[in-house]
């Protein structure tokens, strides 16, 4: 018989007055999963992270963890979870292990066992040379660093990492992923939300996206780009443009949209053998000089624009 979920949401609804953050939402997130949660700001992203630890109370559905009903009481549950928010959440009077060790003493009463732990976490994120630090001396890759440590140092088996990698520089990124992948392998179930496309690309093993508190798409990140049916993607470097060019090009055979950034051309096609070549073939005949040229099949940032639009959203 196969296991039960680690997260199981069905049917669930929250609302604030007249507004609906949460639409009858339903997801399961199985045992191992890296599984990311999309969707723009206001899509109820983080409304949902907040009801599944019941730091807010739904209106409407259930939700399980570990096959038992989740509640504010849930405490013997709420310890099998971890969580590490977008905001550096650290006590800047405390040092890098004290700050470790205050969260780690929320799960581990055991003094021995929670400084075993607090050097294991620390440890893992490479934080050794700044021990006796405090939080205002480190730079914002180590804040996340330490971010991190604090929220994984009691083993727990879901963690929650919420936009871990905000505003670092690209070797902290770097060690960020890199570290949540070594959990994962360690046995840990994470829920990953980010908004850093390639990232959720690089680590998740499934995707939800999410908007206006509904799922709107599930599936592996090659399900989502079939689901969406988006084809090839061209971009070409061709300066002084016009708009009897774009309708050139929009005429081709598997031709989807043209539009013009700049001195950039960005065309969609459908699957075809040959479309690049066509589309070269016109600069070409209206003797237009053209720069680099790059094809390739659509990625997750192009899905998730395609399923959500492309607007600027307002709400948070």
């Amino acid at each position: 018989m196969p296991s039960s979920p680690v997260v199981d949401i069905k049917d669930l609804v929250k609302r604030y007055g007249e507004l609906v953050a949460v639409d009858h939402l339903s997801l399961q997130i199985r045992q191992g999963e890296v599984f990311g949660l999309l969707g723009p700001n206001g899509s109820g992203k983080t409304t949902t992270i907040g009801c599944l630890l019941q730091l807010l109370r739904h209106d409407h559905g259930t939700i399980e963890l570990f096959g038992q009903p989740m509640t504010p009481t849930s405490y013997a549950l709420k310890r099998r979870v971890g969580i590490v928010p977008q905001e550096i959440a650290v006590f800047n009077e405390l040092t890098v292990r004290e700050n470790v060790e205050s969260f780690c003493a929320l799960y581990v009463t055991d003094a021995r066992e929670r400084r075993q732990l607090v050097s294991e976490a620390i440890a893992f994120v490479n934080l050794e040379p700044f021990e006796r630090f405090r939080p205002r001396k480190l730079s914002g890759g180590l804040l996340r660093r330490l971010n991190i440590a604090c929220g994984i140092a009691h083993k727990p088996d879901l963690v929650i990492f919420d936009e871990p990698t905000v505003s670092v520089d690209p070797q902290s990124r770097n060690a960020i992923l890199e570290g949540i992948a070594r959990l994962n392998a360690e046995g840990a179930t994470v829920i990953y939300t980010s908004h850093y496309m390639e990232e959720v690309e690089r680590l998740c093993s499934r995707i939800l996206i999410m908007d206006h508190g509904r799922a709107v798409a599930t599936g592996t990140a090659d399900e989502l780009k079939a689901m969406v049916g988006l084809g090839e993607k061209i971009t070409v470097e061709v300066p002084g443009a016009t708009e009897g060019l774009l309708e050139e090009l929009r005429a081709l055979p598997h031709v989807r949209s043209v539009h013009a950034e700049g001195a950039t051309l960005h065309v969609a096609c459908a699957t075809g053998a040959h479309n690049l070549v066509d589309v070269l073939s016109v600069l070409d005949r209206d003797g237009l000089a053209y720069g680099q040229v790059l094809a390739g099949m659509p990625d997750l940032n192009d899905v998730f624009l395609e399923i959500t639009g492309s607007g600027l959203r307002d709400n948070v």
